[in-house]
């Protein structure tokens, strides 16, 4: 494949969704017909249906890590579903790579899943009576590879988590941060182009989740996968997310930058989600810039756009002239 074509592959989105509908009830499709697409949530409760997702349209590119956040009940977890097709959509089409998902055979999407999909979720679901490694070997011998070449590929894997000579251990052997790690590394061994993480961090206590959270930039500086993670903590959401998409009753109410959404909210619901975040701990300096004026005189001190302000501000502050 050419530069130009790789080029070309990179600008396209890796994930796309035009008005993605997911409503549960006998009548759901009648119901949303009749709508001509304009769904009131009430009005389909009332008539006993649930709205779970409500005419989402986005796209994630190459390397992008899009975060899905709400409180219970929003649609976020319903909307990842319908993307990995773990459940099917009312309405709408999904692409992805630029095929039609929805159109996928079993047989097809099966593939998919095997080659292009990883997938952790808020249960870790290892499996007791396997090894560390026979956790993470197992997608690889689901797929056909041999028993060698799986334990190879696995062990790589142990090595990739930190998980090095805990590799015969079993899961109970394990602390909840160290049973993430075999999920993550597990869901890793396929080499998925697209990662789906479902609250894969909620059930841990706070000094462990922040080490995942560590150890998850980590891996994306790594790896630089295409990652779909969902989460209803917004200080989760704001220190990994490249864009951020915040849902209400199945709504997309904003999806842009972490500093946008701080800095502009959108609506009234995504104003309240952002008014006790401290502005310092966010946003980088590129944020908060002005241009320079032709008769400033700069002084010695340089700062990268993309610092953290919190991280800068005191010399910042203690420097007499324009940065």
């Amino acid at each position: 494949m050419s530069s130009q074509e790789t080029s070309s592959n990179q600008n396209q989105p890796v994930v796309k969704c035009e008005s993605v509908y997911k409503i549960f009830g006998e009548n759901a499709e009648k119901m949303l017909q009749s709508s001509n697409g304009k769904v009131d949530a009430q009005e389909f409760q009332d008539a006993g249906c649930v709205v779970g997702v409500n005419n989402a349209s986005f796209e994630v590119y190459h390397g992008e890590m899009l975060v899905i956040m709400g409180l219970s009940g929003s649609g976020k977890s319903t909307l990842l579903r319908c993307i990995s097709r773990l459940t099917d959509t009312t309405a709408g089409q999904i692409f992805i790579e630029g095929e039609d998902l929805l159109a996928l055979s079993g047989k097809e999407l099966i593939e998919l899943r095997r080659n292009k999909m990883g997938m952790v979720f808020q249960s870790f679901a290892l499996l007791p009576h396997k090894t560390v490694l026979e956790n993470i070997a197992f997608p690889l011998q689901v797929k056909g590879n041999s028993t060698k070449d799986s334990m190879i590929r696995a062990m790589e894997m142990v090595e990739l988590v930190g998980l090095d000579g805990r590799e015969n251990y079993f899961p109970r052997e394990l602390s909840g941060g160290q049973q993430q790690r075999v999920g993550i590394a597990r869901s890793l061994a396929v080499e998925p182009d697209i990662w789906f993480l479902d609250e894969p961090f909620s059930a841990l206590d706070p000094l462990i989740r922040k080490e995942m959270q560590d150890e998850f930039l980590r891996l994306q500086g790594v790896l630089n996968k295409t990652i779909l993670f969902v989460t209803h903590d917004f200080d989760e959401a704001l220190r990994l997310a490249d864009r951020i998409a915040i849902m209400k009753d199945g709504i997309i109410e904003q999806l842009d930058t972490p500093a946008n959404i701080v800095l502009n909210p959108a609506t009234e619901y995504v104003r309240k989600f952002t008014e006790e975040v401290p502005r310092e701990k966010v946003l980088k300096i590129e944020a908060v810039m002005d241009p320079l004026d032709s008769s400033d005189e700069l002084g010695d001190l340089r700062v990268s756009k993309d610092a953290i302000i919190e991280t800068v501000a005191e010399a910042v502050l203690n420097e007499q002239k324009p940065i």
